[in-house]
């Protein structure tokens, strides 16, 4: 039978949820000071462990004993289940019906892939195969917040069978205790290994997270060991306190997570439950309690608010974020008393195989309805012509990009667009590759071709290397990769023209997407003698040094043009149309001034490339910008696939100009008036 102390309602356990609830509500929402908020994942995790932990060995515990309480494993399914179901099926199915209203087509795909991995319990892998918890395209992911709930299904699903075959080879808490401790141990390591070489696998997966439920499950095994006097247990709580409040300060974004860093709320949290203050301040007072009880529909609700936000560019609106914020608390009331509390009481009537059966079915049903949506590529003719126009340019890219833009190694890869006649060599990065298609369409004849050889991320300058403000992988070999790209070149026939195209103000100046975030936004992407630089006057100086001898090295053998940078709108292009639903329509442009601005110093490098090497310019400003203003919107379509690169509609603007190599020019004025008719 259950202690005394076992069975009464665990007081500081539900505060803590508030705590852990609150501190991730109020980081996702962007309140300042709670940069390091993202940690109350971590406190949920231990709370977990320490729960689930206890309730197999008290049941192990009781089989031993011959009682009628006796653990049943399908009973602890049951319970898990109706526990966290009903709320998530419920959330799916709301923001699905949202959705058919609210979501462009593709959009409303990307939410019915994300529904059926949430409703399986395996968005973490779905969301780690994607992209970093912290980029800045995760807050556009509406049920990104359920890899935790995945993690923790699966924890659900082996502690319960791991336990049980321990405690048939040794049925005691030491055995427990030691096997337990083993796991922590080497899942820790785990994790602070594969946080330094993959850091989203590390984030998202079971294995690199297990140790934090391991901690709290050793909590529950050492509680012999509790502090007796009241002033060591408030002691040891203020402690555990002060390290998670540490967490919140220290740590943000940036933060390599979880790795070893996570051991200092980890332990925090390991502390305020090791020693139960059922009637602490802190965790015990109305506030805490309200929002403890209601912790898992808040925190279900909460981020598709963010999200919603962020859809409506009102992410850093106070007024609109405090709405938010009451509306978080508002619908994980509502959750809470309409869905949480009569959906457990209801279950909880049926058996424990039919309950599971029944959940299973309901869940099965909205997984099949989302798929529904998915097979229907997200349902088309929703809304109004013009605004799926131009959403559906963010899928109008390459189509031979995967196959012909190289993204590791330093293997050449290399594509013929066209006949097998070369007329042109194409090098470059993603820009290079965006804008293929416009230079074979300035061909005449389908017997001629065009050549690329791109890489991503790498700038056709000799000798760079990677920053760490550079997303690149371990295989990320640019500097190599150009120096076969030489060879290559002057092994081709020397009448064949070079054509190079890079985002070139990009690596000297950093991303300038108004969602990057501070450790990628406004920093190098490449360096030459150190990983540490920020862009200076100096670095500037060797930057266009580097790219006036890397141009004239390869235009030694050919002739050899060069693009100048094609605008960057600091938005995402197609995305405009989600404001558009709402009747919102917006000027995506900058000024012919902001452009000269921001690639200034590479301008001034072509041109010295140009007086020195000969090098023939390229300049896509007449054919991009007019009456003052480069525009990412023509003809009530995009002229790019995301914010800085051209989609196939829109590089063909600039067929006109690529002409200029093969002999066949076509004047931007004239190009300027075929535009305005078609």
């Amino acid at each position: 039978m259950k202690s005394k102390i076992e069975s009464q309602f665990r007081l500081d356990i539900n505060g803590l949820r508030a705590w852990a609830v609150l501190l991730v509500i109020l980081y996702h929402f962007g309140i300042p000071g709670f940069s390091g908020g993202f940690i109350g994942v971590d406190t949920f995790f231990v709370i977990s462990g320490y729960l689930m932990t206890g309730i197999v060995i008290r049941g192990l515990e009781e089989n031993t004993d011959d009682t009628k309480n006796k653990f049943s494993l399908i009973a602890f399914y049951a319970a898990r289940t109706r526990r966290i179901f009903p709320a998530l099926i419920i959330l799916c199915l709301i923001l699905i019906i949202a959705g058919w209203f609210l979501l462009l087509q593709n959009d409303y795909k990307i939410l019915a892939t994300q529904s059926v991995a949430s409703l399986t319990f395996l968005s973490n892998f779905n969301f780690w195969r994607q992209a970093g918890y912290f980029d800045p395209s995760s807050h556009e992911k509406w049920l990104l917040h359920t890899w935790s709930l995945s993690v923790e299904w699966q924890f659900y699903l082996i502690l319960p069978i791991l336990l049980l075959s321990l405690w048939k080879l040794v049925p005691n808490r030491l055995g427990i205790t030691f096997a337990i401790s083993v796991g922590f141990a080497v899942s820790l390591a785990t994790s602070i290994l594969l946080s330094k070489t993959n850091p989203t696998a590390s984030f998202f997966l079971l294995h690199t997270r297990a140790w934090e439920m391991f901690a709290g499950g050793l909590v529950y095994l050492l509680a012999a060991w509790i502090p007796t006097k009241e002033i060591y247990k408030t002691s040891v709580e203020i402690l555990g306190f002060s390290l998670i409040t540490l967490s919140l300060v220290i740590f943000d974004p940036s933060t390599v997570w979880p790795g070893w860093q996570a051991t200092i709320p980890v332990l925090g949290t390991s502390l305020i439950l090791f020693v139960r203050r059922n009637n602490s301040l802190l965790t015990g007072n109305t506030i805490a309690q309200w929002l403890g009880t209601r912790s898992y529909s808040l925190y279900l609700w909460h981020w598709p608010i963010t999200v919603g936000l962020v859809y409506s560019g009102q992410e850093t609106a106070p007024i609109a974020v405090i709405i938010g914020l009451f509306a978080t608390f508002i619908l994980g009331h509502l959750s809470f008393t309409l869905i949480e509390n009569p959906s457990q009481k209801y279950l909880a009537k049926l058996s424990n195989p039919y309950c599971i059966i029944l959940v299973f079915a309901i869940a099965l049903s909205a997984i099949l309805f989302a798929s529904f949506i998915y097979t229907k590529n997200g349902i088309k003719n929703r809304f109004p012509s013009h605004i799926e126009a131009i959403a559906a340019e963010a899928s109008n890219f390459n189509p031979r990009r995967k196959e012909c833009m190289q993204t590791s190694g330093s293997d050449l890869i290399s594509c013929v667009h066209g006949g097998n006649n070369i007329r042109a060599i194409l090098i470059g990065d993603s820009h290079g590759n965006a804008i293929v298609s416009s230079i074979a369409n300035a061909l005449s004849s389908p017997l001629d071709g065009i050549l690329e050889i791109t890489y991503s991320g790498c700038p056709t300058m000799f000798g760079v290397q990677p920053t760490r403000a550079h997303i690149a992988g371990s295989d990320f070999k640019c500097s190599e990769f150009l120096e076969k790209l030489d060879i290559k070149i002057k092994a081709l026939p020397e009448e064949i023209p070079l054509i190079i195209a890079n985002r070139s103000s990009a690596y000297l100046l950093g991303f300038n997407e108004a969602l990057k975030d501070k450790t990628t936004r406004d920093l190098p992407l490449v360096s030459f003698n150190s990983q540490n630089l920020e862009t200076s006057a100096e670095f500037s100086v060797d930057f266009s040094k580097n790219l006036v001898q890397s141009a004239c090295r390869l235009a030694e053998s050919r002739k050899t043009y060069m693009l100048q940078p094609v605008p960057e709108m600091g938005q995402d292009v197609p995305k405009s149309a989600r404001s558009m639903i709402w009747g919102i329509d917006k000027d995506i442009s900058i000024s012919i001034s902001n452009y000269q601005s921001r690639n200034t110093t590479v301008l001034n490098a072509q041109k010295q490339a140009h007086e020195q090497c000969e090098i023939e310019l390229l300049d896509p400003t007449p054919y991009l910008c007019w009456d003052g203003k480069c525009h990412g919107l023509r003809n009530g379509r995009a002229l790019y696939f995301d914010d800085d690169h051209l989609s196939e509609f829109g590089n063909k603007l600039l067929t006109p100009m690529f002409r200029r190599v093969f002999g066949d020019v076509l004047s931007p004025t004239s190009s300027s008036s075929s535009r305005s008719t078609e």
